[in-house]
């Protein structure tokens, strides 16, 4: 029987503090790589040659495999040092309330993501930008414009400023507060300079 609704931030949350307490290199050295092992055997799971597989029955047992390792093992929370538990139920109600497009931007500039499958028509979303890798302020604008410019670049994904004001954008500061606020405003004075001001991040 599905669930009657799918997980609030509140219950993951609440789930998380009351999940099994596991260090994170029992997680990622032990918990997670003998799960894929067994997994592994379990659905014979061999890709040969190729990268992604391409036969149905390939594809159907990765993501059964996939499946069953979300709902044994959980996700895990590095900050809270706690594992929290789905049910397969909870899982495909997920998935059925997953959105089947997305729209970023404003006017000229939107870009519209879209499902695809293999040798899918429908052109790819392109993001451009330095993906959270570190910049430096004095040509943070520039850099966001050089990305915002060019024709094949749908939307961004911006970088993370490095100081503000001279001062380093340190966690838990104000001055990461101040950096964040800064990156907003040079994004969006990036984009006006590329002539695409309604372009998405």
């Amino acid at each position: 029987m599905a669930a009657t609704r799918p997980l609030t931030v509140g219950d993951v949350y609440d789930r998380f503090v009351k999940g099994k307490k596991v260090a994170e290199s029992d997680w990622d050295y032990t918990i997670v790589p003998q799960k894929l092992t067994e997994l592994k055997q379990k659905y014979k799971l061999n890709f040969g040659n190729k990268f992604i597989p391409e036969d149905k029955k390939t594809m159907n047992d990765l993501f059964n495999a996939g499946l069953e390792m979300l709902v044994e093992t959980g996700y895990y929370c590095p900050d809270l040092g706690r594992v929290m538990k789905v049910t397969e139920e909870e899982v495909w109600e997920g998935i059925k309330k997953t959105p089947t497009k997305l729209i970023l931007g404003e006017g000229r500039d939107i870009a519209r993501f879209y499902p695809r499958r293999g040798n899918s028509p429908v052109k790819p979303v392109i993001q451009g930008g330095p993906t959270g890798s570190p910049v430096s302020e004095d040509i943070f604008v520039q850099v966001m414009q050089s990305y915002a410019q060019e024709g094949v670049v749908d939307d961004l994904v911006n970088g993370v400023m490095t100081t503000i004001e001279g001062h380093p954008a340190k966690t838990n500061t104000p001055y990461e507060i101040y950096a964040t606020m800064a990156e907003l405003r040079a994004v969006k004075e990036a984009r006006v300079r590329a002539g695409r001001p309604g372009m998405g991040v």
